[in-house]
This record gives structure tokens, C-alpha cells and sequence, in this order.
């Protein structure tokens, strides 16, 4: 009797264990998904920007075609990734930054392009687009963090294949980013 007893209470304190973990796994995926949802929405109105800036730009520089496509290409590639796929819309999202630089790197060679109050205008939107997503991937980063460390660490390791644990990629810069900023004063 006495056996059954102790083999009853360890049953449940080995449940309320397991749904304990199960909560935390809950919780740190809907943080995560909350940060998502902040850079999502930051991403959507740089999807909106974009065509209108390649438009500007290109009134200015019309023989620089493969940049133009390079960039609407990229957009759509990070339009077109399944919503929930975070780890793949961080790629694409590198991607269209890369593809976005060559528009910029195109503005140093048409000064007209500079001070076009429309493009100035565009510029300081996307700016701020920056910005908000800059915090928002900090804040992404932080709640991916949380999650990958208790998914790796005691005692989440040991039930996170039964909950069907998910690792998430942190949203970084690209090496190419980390280089010297070149400033030019003309």
C-alpha cells in the first residue's frame, strides 16, 4: 500500500512538473511570436516604401536596371515567404537590406537625386522604418534568447522533443554590415 502511495505522489509531482515546462515552452513561443508580430509590421511598411523609392530613383538613373530588379526581386522573394516562417523571413529580409544598399550607392552618383524633396522624403520614412525595427529586433532577439536558452538548458532539455520544442534564429547583421562606414564629406 505503501508503494502504490509513493508511487502515486510521484506520478503527480512528475505531472505537475511536465506541465509546468509545457507553460514555460508556451510562453516563451507566444513572446517570441509577439516580437515577430512588432518587426512584421515594421517589414510590411518597408514593403510598401520600397516601389516608391525604386520609382524615384529611377527617374534619375534609368539605365541602372539590374539594381532596380535586384530590389523588387528581394521584395517579393520577403513578400512571398509563408507568415510563421520567421527563420526563413530573416533571410530574406537580408537579402532585400543587401539589395536595397545598391539603391543608396546609386544616389552618391546623381546629386540632382539628393536634394529631390521626394526622395529626401522617402529617405527619412525608410529611416525611421529603420528605427522602429532596430527596436524591434532587440526586443526579438532578447524574447529568442529566453526561449533557445530554456529549450537548451535544465529542465527544459529534457522534455523538449516531447513538447515539440522550437529553436529560433536570432535576427543579426550580416558580416558585410560590421565593416568601416565610409563617410564623405562633399
Amino acid at each position: 500500500m505503501t508503494t502504490i502511495i509513493i508511487l502515486l505522489i510521484f506520478i503527480v509531482l512528475l505531472a505537475f512538473f511536465l506541465v509546468h515546462v509545457y507553460n514555460k515552452f508556451v510562453r516563451f513561443r507566444n513572446l517570441v511570436k509577439d516580437a515577430w508580430s512588432n518587426i512584421d509590421v515594421a517589414l510590411k511598411r518597408r514593403y510598401d516604401l520600397i516601389p516608391n523609392l525604386v520609382e524615384t530613383v529611377k527617374g534619375y538613373a534609368s539605365h541602372e536596371k539590374s539594381t532596380f530588379d535586384a530590389v523588387i526581386q528581394a521584395r517579393n522573394e520577403a513578400l512571398a515567404v509563408p507568415a510563421g516562417d520567421i527563420n526563413t523571413q530573416i533571410k530574406a529580409e537580408q537579402q532585400l537590406k543587401r539589395s536595397l544598399g545598391g539603391i543608396f550607392a546609386l544616389v552618391e552618383a546623381y546629386p540632382d537625386l539628393k536634394a529631390n524633396t521626394n526622395f529626401l522624403d522617402l529617405q527619412e520614412k525608410l529611416n525611421h522604418i529603420e528605427e522602429n525595427l532596430e527596436r524591434a529586433r532587440r526586443y526579438y532577439n532578447g524574447t529568442v534568447r529566453e526561449n533557445n536558452t530554456y529549450g537548451e538548458s535544465f529542465p527544459g532539455v529534457l522534455v523538449a522533443g516531447m513538447f515539440n520544442y522550437q529553436k529560433y534564429d536570432y535576427y543579426e547583421v550580416e558580416e558585410e554590415a560590421r565593416g568601416n562606414v565610409k563617410v564623405s564629406f562633399q
